[in-house]
């Protein structure tokens, strides 16, 4: 685990929307330059625990530490050049283009005398390359496809060169060869840079495959939290989605993999 003086953690967190409480009482901390997927099933608070990290959600009890000050006592731009994120439904304004758009995340990095610098140019560059949208560059994000449009975002969420991404199903929209590309270039900026990565996935098995840390969400608290090969077994299936499933190592990884059991043993849908 990283040093409380470093890093994201969460103490106590309790979290709402104006209602009953999404997160209570939560705490966790997030290891430093390694990768974190958060799991569980709908309105578990996945995406709320993700929104609380980003201070997007003022918490109702608790406290989000980034390198062991209080978040909410820091200034927008000291934590915008250290945190990232891209959110589930991001939206930008009509007819922006892709450059514009990931332009704007090097925003945090700007003064007001040097409003553009070199720097700036190459990260936008390396941003659209990564991500495969220099040819794209030009057009506008409405006339984008899904898949094309979530990169498009990522890419922003590059620029911005943040420490720690915050990712919530960065994978939405995207067919399997876009999901792995994606996953795949995440991991390579956690090794190559060190960059702290930590992503809201649906897919147990990505998660499993591609996150060094697991942390597993029920009712707005954390069922389980470790290395997938620790945690992710039949009995917290169960738990945190209900689901009755098989767990076998994955021929590729040797990381767990979750095979879901019929509900009507010996029936054949495809035969229905």
């Amino acid at each position: 685990m990283p040093s409380e003086e470093h890093g994201l953690r969460a103490a106590g967190l309790s979290v709402g929307y104006g209602g009953p409480l999404i997160l209570e009482g939560l705490t966790t901390t997030i290891p430093t330059a390694g990768i974190t997927a958060i799991i569980g099933a709908n309105a578990s608070g996945k995406s709320t625990l993700l929104r609380a990290l980003a201070r997007l959600l003022r918490p109702a009890g608790g406290t989000v530490f980034l390198d062991g000050t209080d978040i909410a006592r820091q200034s927008t731009r000291s934590v915008a050049t250290r945190l990232g994120l891209l959110p589930q439904t991001p939206r930008a304004p009509d007819g922006i283009s892709v450059d514009d758009l990931v332009r704007r995340g090097r925003y945090p990095h700007q003064r007001m005398f040097d409003q553009w610098s070199r720097a700036d140019e190459q990260a936008v560059r390396r941003a659209l390359e990564l991500t495969g949208m220099v040819e794209l560059r030009e057009q506008a994000i409405d006339r984008l496809s899904g898949g094309q449009r979530q990169r498009a975002w990522l890419a922003m969420a590059l620029a911005q060169d943040a420490g720690t991404m915050l990712l919530d199903e960065p994978t939405t929209h995207l067919d399997i060869a876009h999901q792995v590309e994606i996953l795949d270039l995440l991991v390579e900026l956690n090794h190559s840079e060190g960059r702290t990565v930590v992503m809201v996935l649906h897919d147990l098995n990505q998660a499993c495959r591609y996150a060094s840390y697991v942390i597993a969400m029920a009712e707005g608290r954390i069922a389980a939290a470790g290395e997938p090969s620790q945690i992710v077994t039949a009995e917290v299936i169960q738990r945190v989605f209900g689901l009755a499933a098989r767990i076998i190592a994955d021929p590729v990884t040797g990381m767990p993999l979750c095979i879901p059991e019929r509900k009507a043993a010996g029936t054949d849908p495809r035969r229905s």
